[in-house]
């Protein structure tokens, strides 16, 4: 007589990214991770594009092409396939740590053509060495990657206050009280949003300043959308829209200092998420990861888009709602594909007043330097050279910020490399992280004086205890402190 098998109760996914939720909740929050990335999304093909000299209509085609490659790689991402996706909740979009490179590469007379060439090469590059990328990992810790960060987020500053003043330094009205007035408004509005208690609220703060700002231009003619309406409502993104892609090798190694960053930001996002979700990340997993977001920034640039990596924001964002479906990311994906097929809302978003969007960038371009600081407060700069890394490595890339000429009698293809000020903090900041911390030979217990300046300056509890026994400090007007709990309890006993 055979014995059946025991019937086992009905369980839930495996793993908690496996869950999956009803349609319409599925939707939900998938649109949810739109609205939250999509100012992110849309900014560097606004830059890129504005710096390239291209018409409404031309930014509003790169912005079709990033929204659905955005799309299709975060498809690739979460759905996965053999070798290709983390299967993670991760939404995927243009990376912005290239932006500043990619305005360089256009400065340098090579226009969108040589953006597009290095993305690809310098992606297909990043594609071989996505699955032996754990090996050269150690060479950006946080006192590289936060030094890129910061820098990426500086120099994207002067984009900014152009865009504050009106965007074209040819326009009679740049720089006057009316466009800095407008933007110093969409400014105050993200502001204000952001303390607002509803949560939704604050994550969409810029995206409703944007529109809230649009609606104050039109009210005052400050903006003009006649230009939407020229073009198709539907469109499918053109291969090589923007002409076939060039190839300087100047320029292809700037973007592959770029790549190398982005896959150290993603490598960190998926172990982030990994952590988030409650699910196990091995190297493999890390991998496939990486492998979709080169595979997709490879093709990228074939529909006329950039550089793919994953968006942290959205990381945030899972650990905030708690909701962890992969599935709920992919819907988010459709939704971005969908709205890449839609190139008037492309054309409407780069009809958006510059002012407007200088206000917003303002704060957007500051949480990246903000975002920088943060890396950089894991640093352990206690006798260490890592201060020195630091402040050298961003004066460093802050320099073609602050004097844009500084380069002009060197060579084309160094210029087109150290233009770009996170090219430039980034391999100041790889060397001597190398120099200081991966070479010992030669280096002193107290290498330098910079090592003594690290210590802390903060006065501690038992410092404050004591003046305020010396009657220096009044105890009743400052901060209660640890050295006060524990002088109490000794006066009680």
């Amino acid at each position: 007589m055979s014995r059946s098998a025991p019937t086992r109760p009905a369980t839930g996914p495996a793993r908690p990214e496996d869950e999956r939720l009803p349609i319409g909740a599925t939707f939900g929050y998938g649109f949810q991770h739109v609205l939250t990335m999509y100012g992110g999304i849309i900014a560097p093909p606004l830059i890129v594009g504005g710096a390239a000299g291209l018409t409404s209509a031309e930014i509003g085609t790169l912005i079709a092409a990033s929204l659905f490659m955005g799309g299709l790689a975060t498809i690739l991402q979460t759905v996965g396939i053999p070798f290709f996706g983390s299967r993670l909740p991760l939404v995927q979009g243009v990376s912005f740590a290239g932006v500043s490179t990619m305005v360089a590469i256009v400065g340098g007379g090579g226009g969108i053509p040589a953006v597009l060439g290095a993305v690809l090469v310098a992606s297909a590059i990043g594609f071989l060495i996505a699955p032996f990328f754990a090996q050269i990992i150690r060479f950006f810790p946080p006192v590289v990657t936060g030094v890129v960060i910061t820098t990426i987020g500086l120099t994207l500053m002067p984009v900014a206050a152009n865009w504050a003043m009106g965007g074209d330094a040819e326009a009679p009205d740049y720089g006057s009280v009316s466009n800095i007035g407008l933007a110093f408004g969409t400014f105050a509005i993200v502001i204000l949003l952001s303390k607002v208690g509803s949560g939704v609220v604050s994550r969409l703060s810029i995206l409703i300043a944007i529109v809230a700002g649009t609606l104050i231009a039109l009210a005052l003619g400050m903006a003009d959308f006649s230009g939407v309406g020229e073009g198709p409502v539907f469109a499918f993104p053109t291969p090589f829209s923007f002409g076939a892609p060039t190839f300087e090798i100047a320029a292809i190694v700037s973007m592959l200092i770029v790549i190398l960053v982005t896959l150290t930001e993603t490598t960190a996002d998926i172990i982030a998420v990994g952590e988030i979700v409650g699910t196990k990340v091995d190297r493999k997993r890390i991998a496939d990861g990486l492998r979709a977001d080169m595979a997709s920034s490879v093709v990228s640039p074939v529909l006329g888009s950039f550089t793919q990596s994953a968006f942290a924001q959205n990381v945030g964002l899972v650990a905030i709602t708690g909701v962890k479906s992969r599935f709920v990311v992919s819907a988010g994906g459709v939704i971005l594909v969908v709205l890449g097929l839609l190139p008037v809302l492309g054309r409407v978003v780069a009809a958006v007043p510059t002012p407007v969007l200088g206000g917003a960038g303002v704060v957007l371009f500051g949480s990246v330097a903000a975002s920088g600081i943060r890396t950089l407060a894991k640093v352990d700069y206690k006798n260490s050279m890592n201060l020195i890394i630091v402040a050298a490595s961003i004066s460093f890339g802050m320099v073609p910020i602050a004097k844009p000429d500084f380069y002009d009698q060197f060579p084309t293809w160094f210029g087109t490399i150290f233009h770009s000020g996170i090219s430039s903090a980034a391999l100041m900041a790889i060397l001597l992280n190398i120099l200081f911390n991966h070479i010992k030979a030669g280096t002193p217990e107290n290498p330098s004086v910079f090592v003594k300046g690290t210590a802390s300056k903060a006065v501690d509890d038992d410092q404050l205890d004591d003046l305020a026994d010396d009657g220096v400090l009044n105890r009743s007007t400052r901060p209660r402190t640890a050295a006060d709990e524990r002088h109490d309890g000794a006066a009680t006993t």
